[in-house]
């Protein structure tokens, strides 16, 4: 097992409501057996308390116990969710399916990998540059990150600029109980679909009280199964993170638990390159709403990477993953 760290440009500065960044850095793990080798790809997020030296010394040290034997179902018990055992796991998955020549779609249960049409990401800015890069994007789904004074001209102005595309919108934990009601009614003018994480995780329980005048999608309040039950009541709908749930295997677990609750399911991403995306493709197979466009917010990609024909993404070929 090795374990990199890696750096992919951004196509411009990517903007949140906690802040912006001008490149993408992520973790790679490899395992190699033989001739089979086997690559995951994680994000580590500060919001959750990872660094990237920190998940890679994570990965790092578990070498000794994958050359004696540690397989991806001893992973789950090994590591908790998160991004490091994110990049094991798929590599796993990926090693697995080199290994057995059984791509890693079919070993989960999945028929027939289809291509997914997949939002794209607007960063936070003015109302005028949102607008502007909505009409330039010519996109059917766009995602608006907001989160900041002024939300409500900014989807005025979107919804302005493209009056004929579908809207999602990504608060990041950036509005405030008092101030929800106003903004979900201005979601609602603009025809937004669907509204990510408005509320900091921790004050949640608010929506439970609260009329959604759009449906709401949990993002930081849902990581792996555990935390699932608590969300009835107050979200419609969970995002599925590879980088959150701790790799594919729990997320597919996740996502079947989360629909026998009752939840959509929208499948989301950490800024990344395609062999992160690649694995995500195969939980959102089953997702309402898909936004796997990391690749496309980056300068460049890696080679092999996915194929992405306007919104329209396909899936992986072996080279690159599965």
């Amino acid at each position: 097992m090795s374990v990199s760290i890696e750096r992919f440009p951004i196509n411009g500065t990517f903007t949140i409501a906690r802040g912006s960044k001008t490149e993408a850095v992520v973790v790679v793990a490899r395992l190699d057996a033989g001739a089979h080798q086997g690559r995951g790809e994680c994000v580590p997020y500060q919001r959750y308390g990872e660094t990237v030296d920190g998940v890679a010394a994570t990965i790092a040290a578990l070498a000794p116990e994958i050359a004696a034997g540690l397989d991806r179902v001893g992973l789950q018990r090994r590591l908790p969710a998160g991004a490091a055992r994110n990049a094991l796991d798929c590599a796993f998955w990926d090693l697995e399916a080199k290994q057995s020549r059984i791509p890693a779609a079919t070993r989960a249960g999945i028929t027939t990998l289809k291509p997914l049409e997949t939002a794209f990401t607007l960063s936070l800015d003015t109302p005028a540059a949102m607008a502007h890069a909505a009409a330039g994007a010519g996109r059917p789904l766009l995602k608006l990150k907001l989160g900041a004074p002024g939300d409500p001209e900014r989807l005025a102005a979107v919804r302005a600029a493209v009056p004929g595309a579908r809207l999602i919108v990504d608060a990041n934990e950036g509005w405030t109980t008092a101030e929800l009601p106003g903004l979900l009614a201005a979601c609602a003018a603009a025809g937004v679909e669907l509204v990510e994480q408005p509320l900091p995780a921790a004050d949640d329980g608010a929506l439970a009280h609260m009329p959604h005048l759009v449906p709401i999608c949990a993002d930081e309040s849902v990581h792996d199964r555990s935390g699932l039950a608590a969300l009835r009541g107050r979200y419609d709908a969970i995002n599925i993170k590879l980088d959150k749930a701790g790799g594919l295997t729990e997320a597919l677990a996740l996502a079947a638990e989360a629909e026998r609750l009752g939840f959509s399911l929208m499948v989301g991403c950490m800024l990344a390159s395609s062999l992160a995306m690649a694995p995500a493709l195969l939980v959102a197979q089953r997702a309402q709403v898909v936004d796997l466009d990391g690749p496309l917010l980056l300068a460049r990609d890696r080679t092999p990477g996915l194929r992405y024909e306007g919104a329209t993404v396909y899936p992986p070929v072996p080279a690159l993953w599965g």
